[in-house]
């Protein structure tokens, strides 16, 4: 389990998230996890401001399922890795390991309907298009608007979700959105909340 600095990473079902490995319990863990399935699962500290002061800090309950579909091991001995996620989890409990990375029981019982794209269509688009078209013009971030326009609602959605520089409890607010729909209302209102009160950074 990657548990990630909370502001830092979101992975959701069928995203992409690239990631730079180079703490030792997590290169052992992802050759841990190359010689078997493939698979690790991020979840997110509660408090990023102890992160980086114990060793296990504490976890939300929910977090998702990652598929590692690229891996390059570098000079200076870092290992980059692309994540797909697959589905989101709910942590039932810590196990007692002996590696320098934290392992979880979960259960997937709630999330059975990330197996399969979200084929619904949530309302305003338009609006959360003309928000981030605002959003990155703040930050002096320029994107392909012709592809943000013609991209599918989920990989649109998700993608904007993943990639914006909220903060932790924002997205895990975002993770837990029961459906395509909720997060679309999730995510317009923080950006709406970012626009109004100023608190944007650029992109992860």
């Amino acid at each position: 389990m990657l548990d990630r600095y909370a502001d830092s990473a979101l992975l959701l079902p069928r995203g992409r998230l690239p990631l730079n490995i180079f703490e030792p319990r997590y290169l052992e863990m992802i050759a841990d996890a190359m010689a078997g399935a493939g698979m690790i699962g991020m979840v997110q500290p509660q408090d990023p401001a102890v992160y980086a002061k114990v060793l296990k800090p504490e976890i939300y309950s929910v977090g998702c399922l990652g598929r590692i579909v690229e891996h390059a091991e570098t000079d200076d001995g870092r290992i980059l890795i692309a994540l797909e996620g697959r589905m989101r989890f709910r942590v039932l409990q810590e196990l007692e390991t002996t590696t320098g990375y934290r392992q979880v029981s979960v259960s997937y019982d709630e999330f059975v309907n990330d197996a399969a794209s979200d084929q619904s269509t949530p309302g305003g688009r338009d609006v959360l298009i003309g928000n981030l078209r605002t959003f990155f013009k703040r930050l002096g971030v320029e994107a392909d608007w012709r592809a943000v326009q013609t991209a599918p609602d989920e990989a649109l959605i998700n993608s904007v979700a993943m990639m914006c520089p909220f903060h932790g409890v924002e997205k895990q607010a975002l993770l837990e959105a029961p459906s395509l729909s909720e997060r679309a209302i999730i995510l317009n209102t923080l950006l709406e909340l970012n626009l109004a009160g100023g608190d944007t950074q650029a992109p992860h």
